[in-house]
């Protein structure tokens, strides 16, 4: 079997651990941060206000020594607002382009579902292609390159639903979820100190996680596990509640979480309990189902449990 540089689980390890200082009590939660980073994936985060959602973008995007925007949605924010605008620069005579935020290696993009249809379509080609198209004139984003969002439940006041086309940009979506109680008493403890603020240190250079990336390019999987994970999406399109089944793009995403998955679990290959353990934060916000034509967690979360317990798992 391949064997992993020791480097690399000591640098994931690391990584990790640095996350963990800020965010407690949510080892799987990081953990599922990391695998969408190692995957060159960009990472959706939603649950109800003041659970940490913002506080796990800004410790992801801080333990990396990389540059970093935050951008607050709002109903009143432009496209230009995020991409960038040009400007006549009287002195030469001709246009400047000046760059928007998105031009960073991490973009956190605070309560994206709080913006219009117009402004969030604005993120669709920086996170399909690395890239932003302005006046017809390509400008390639930095790598690495990832867009952590975070947004309320859609029940919520003054929120606009991500359209389809958004949502299966984003490689997983995760829930932080309530801490524990021991987990709750420690962020008490930091406002008591007066130490409330993002701790989280940089522990990784663009390089090194360009490194990573690469690493878990080369992670093998078996032709039985694609086949494996090619019927769970053949199901999901063909079964009788599901009205919007897995994209060829979902397959990829699946594909790729499961390299990352093993490289941060110190393995040189992808088992099936690797696509048990993603196919969920991977595929549930992307299915729509038929009788409601929108997503419930609980009418997708039991659709994809049905799936798997009847597709044969590979010997």
């Amino acid at each position: 079997m391949k064997t992993l540089e020791i480097s690399c689980e000591d640098k994931i390890s690391t990584l990790r651990d640095a996350i963990g200082r800020t965010i407690k009590g949510k080892q799987e939660t990081i953990e599922l941060a990391i695998v969408a980073l190692l995957a060159e994936g960009h990472l959706l985060i939603e649950d109800v206000p003041g659970v940490g959602k913002t506080t796990l973008g800004h410790a992801l995007a801080r333990s990396l020594d990389c540059s970093f925007h935050r951008i607050q949605f709002t109903s009143d924010l432009l496209p230009s607002d995020v991409l960038g605008v040009s400007v006549y620069n009287p002195r030469m005579s001709e246009f400047e382009f000046k760059r928007g935020p998105i031009f960073a290696n991490i973009v956190l993009a605070d309560e994206i579902n709080r913006t219009t249809p117009k402004t969030q379509s604005a993120l669709l080609e920086a996170m399909n292609e690395s890239q932003v198209t302005i006046e017809n004139v390509t400008h390639p984003l930095p790598r690495p390159f990832m867009v952590l969002a975070t947004q309320n439940p859609v029940e919520h006041h003054g929120t606009y639903p991500l359209p389809e086309s958004q949502l299966d940009r984003f490689l997983m979506r995760i829930e932080m979820g309530y801490p524990d109680a021991a987990a709750e008493k420690e962020i008490l403890k930091r406002f008591s100190n007066g130490n409330n603020q993002y701790t989280a240190p940089s522990v990784l250079q663009p390089a090194e996680v360009l490194f990573l990336q690469n690493e878990s390019r080369k992670v093998h999987i078996d032709e039985s596990i694609v086949d494996y994970m090619i019927h769970i999406v053949n199901r999901s399109r063909e079964h009788p509640e599901i009205q919007l089944g897995i994209s060829p793009r979902g397959t990829a995403a699946l594909f790729r979480a499961t390299q990352a998955l093993a490289l941060l679990c110190g393995r040189g290959f992808v088992i099936p309990d690797d696509i048990k353990r993603l196919i969920y934060p991977v595929f549930e916000h992307r299915l729509v189902m038929l009788r409601s034509g929108v997503r419930t967690r609980t009418d997708t979360r039991t659709v994809l449990e049905e799936i798997i317990e009847q597709t044969p798992v590979p010997a």
